[in-house]
This record gives structure tokens, C-alpha cells and sequence, in this order.
């Protein structure tokens, strides 16, 4: 059974003896999966696809040929993935490289809490590791991370292990040493199945009870957390 807690500096400080802390970022540093999801919405609608929440859901975390697997699997072979993506990703950037990602609550606190601690830290993500360089400098973040692993630096996304399994070789850690942030199913399973400690903290979508006994904490965040 996984441990409830509701203020996500304070679950970190419990594993502060483990060697390094992988972070997941959409959903989980940045406020981008909603952003993401309603411009995904307007493009899908635009075309003729209507995109519902609880399949948006699914899809948390995932990329590549699965993502595409599972979005086929909804709206037929023929719906045109990558360019209804692409279009998403281009309006969602441009809001980004405008007014910027939102923080999420408590995430530099706790940054800061292990940079004091000498604690090294990594994102790893199913976004393309250009991208999340560029959110992680817009928003000031970059010097906080040791390395970036992007969702095309492995074969197979989310809930698969493999990105996981990459950023503890880059960090010269085994994963059982290692502690994961995540915010999504298929990142909490991936962490879990890598052999990694996971913090589960809900976004959009609440993991089922299958996947939070993957978790050793779940922390229903605070959203008034100063940061």
C-alpha cells in the first residue's frame, strides 16, 4: 500500500538518501498536459475527431508507435496522427515560447531542496529532448537537471521501461537507487517496472488502483503551495 501524502517536498525529503531524483515534466513540472490537450482538441475537431477526456487520459505519458497504436485504436487507421500532432504541438509551442510553461506548485522548493543537498536530478520525458531543454531555460529550471533523456532517445515509450533504464546508465546509478516523480499511469508503471522508487502526484488524470500500488507515496498535491 502506498503511503497519501499532499506536499511533494515533504515525500522527497523521505528517500534523500537515494542516489538521484528522475522527474517526469508534462504534468509534473510544467502545467503543459492541459495546454497541450485543449489545443489537441481544437485540431482534432477541426479535422472531424472529437477528443474526450478519458481517452486524452491514456495517452499521458506515451509516445511514439504506442501513442499512435492507441490513438488509432480510438478514431480508426486512417486518423492522420502525425499531422494532426503536429499542428497541436505548433500552436501549443507558440503559447510556450510566449508567455511560457507554468510551474507546477511546490516543484522549486523542491529543486531547491536537493540542490542543497547535493542530490543530483534528471528529467525524463516522452518529449523530444530539444523541446524540453527549451521550456527547462524559458522557465529558468535548466541548471537544476544534470541530464535530459527525450522520448526519441529510446525505441519504446512509456509504460515501457527503456527511458528509465537510459537515464539511471547516463547517471551512473542503478535504478534501485534512483527515486521517480510521476504524474501519469504509463510513466508510473515505466518507473516501477525499471525498478525504481516512484512518487506518483496526479495531474489530469487519477492513476487507477492498480497502478498507485506501484507507488510507495502518492501525493494529492496542495495547489496552494508556495512556491
Amino acid at each position: 500500500m502506498p503511503v497519501f501524502m499532499t506536499d511533494v517536498l515533504q515525500a522527497v525529503k523521505k528517500y534523500r538518501t537515494k542516489q538521484a531524483v528522475l522527474f517526469d515534466m508534462d504534468g509534473l513540472i510544467f502545467d503543459s498536459e492541459r495546454l497541450f490537450m485543449e489545443q489537441l482538441a481544437v485540431v482534432m475537431q477541426e479535422y472531424g475527431y472529437q477528443l474526450t477526456r478519458e481517452i486524452y487520459g491514456e495517452t499521458l505519458g506515451a509516445c511514439g508507435d504506442y501513442l499512435i497504436q492507441l490513438m488509432q485504436s480510438h478514431y480508426g487507421k486512417e486518423y492522420p496522427f502525425h499531422e494532426i500532432s503536429r499542428e497541436a504541438d505548433r500552436r501549443t509551442q507558440i503559447i510556450a515560447d510566449r508567455v511560457g510553461m507554468t510551474i507546477k506548485p511546490g516543484i522549486r522548493r523542491v529543486l531547491e531542496y536537493l540542490r542543497s543537498i547535493s542530490l543530483p536530478c534528471a528529467v525524463v520525458t516522452s518529449t523530444k529532448s530539444r523541446t524540453a531543454e527549451k521550456h527547462l531555460q524559458h522557465a529558468g529550471l535548466r541548471p537544476f537537471f544534470q541530464e535530459i533523456i527525450g522520448g526519441e532517445m529510446v525505441e519504446r515509450s512509456k509504460p515501457e521501461p527503456d527511458i528509465f533504464l537510459l537515464a539511471c546508465q547516463k547517471m551512473g546509478k542503478l535504478p534501485e537507487a534512483c527515486v521517480v516523480l510521476e504524474d501519469s499511469e504509463n510513466g508510473v508503471m515505466a518507473a516501477h517496472r525499471a525498478g525504481c522508487t516512484v512518487i506518483c502526484v496526479p495531474d489530469l488524470k487519477k492513476p487507477s488502483e492498480e497502478v498507485l500500488q506501484m507507488a510507495q507515496i502518492v501525493v494529492y498535491r496542495n495547489e496552494d503551495a508556495n512556491d
